[in-house]
């Protein structure tokens, strides 16, 4: 590399949840411009989502670089994936050429890109690294069903995954609001324990929020059963404060 050719940088751009409008005006200025995309790969040969959702943004011009990130819990697999992908992105900075990598949602959020950047940074820390938020599926399921997430004081507990019934218990005791990411495969267990503390009649499942196939159920009372997508998150309303759409 030649001392007048900077190394170009590591945009991660946060796509949002499904609708191709969500993205915001800043990241899709970046990543018309940027020369190389890259994104999770898609699993079985089809597109992954981000790939998905930024498809009638891409020109024919620009290099296309899906990295392939595992679904596993094992770190060793992981780090490996997260040390393949910066190294498949840096000869293209080195070179002078800036990257963008789309995830959906945002990318501070539970996003595949901080592990990225992260990475890069550790194997090169010269890397110029720069993040664009964007629109997460809490924020999207809750303008999905019309109704605030948070109003006032309210706090608001996350849980991207739930492994044990204790976490979902110490959140609905210490929080307003509770937001159940990855809920599909702990459902009948969560419905058990909405329905012990009465609170059916305020929570919501939302699969695949802002895409086209979108599922909403408004209330669980009636539900305690449900073939739910990967892409499905629950939330529940447990102070009485807030005012939600007759269910």
């Amino acid at each position: 590399m030649s001392e007048s050719q900077a190394i170009a940088t590591l945009y991660g751009i946060g796509v949002g949840t499904g609708d191709p409008e969500l993205i915001t005006l800043k990241g899709l200025n970046r990543l018309k411009a940027s020369p190389v995309v890259a994104f999770p790969a898609g699993m079985g040969g089809k597109p992954g989502i981000a790939e998905s959702i930024i498809s009638p943004w891409l020109s024919p011009e620009q290099i296309q670089l899906p990295i392939a990130f595992p679904y596993v819990r094992n770190q060793d697999v992981l780090q490996a994936a997260w040390r393949e992908g910066a190294e498949a992105v840096w000869p293209h900075l080195k070179r002078g050429r800036d990257v963008a990598f789309v995830s959906e949602g945002d990318v501070s959020f539970y996003s595949t890109f901080g592990y990225l950047a992260g990475t890069l940074r550790q194997l090169h820390p010269e890397a110029q690294i720069e993040a664009i938020p964007g629109v997460c599926s809490p924020l999207a399921a809750a303008a999905e069903l019309g109704v605030p997430l948070t109003v006032q004081h309210q706090r608001l507990t996350i849980l991207p995954a739930l492994y044990t019934v204790d976490r979902i218990e110490t959140a609905l005791d210490s929080a307003e609001v509770v937001v159940l990411m990855k809920v599909s495969s702990v459902y009948e267990t969560v419905w058990k324990v909405l329905e012990r503390r009465g609170l059916l009649s305020r929570a919501c499942v939302v699969e695949r929020a802002t895409h086209r196939d979108r599922v909403i159920y408004r209330g669980l009372g009636d539900r305690p059963e449900l073939r739910l997508s990967y892409f499905s998150l629950l939330i529940v309303w447990a102070s009485p404060d807030v005012e939600i759409p007759p269910l």
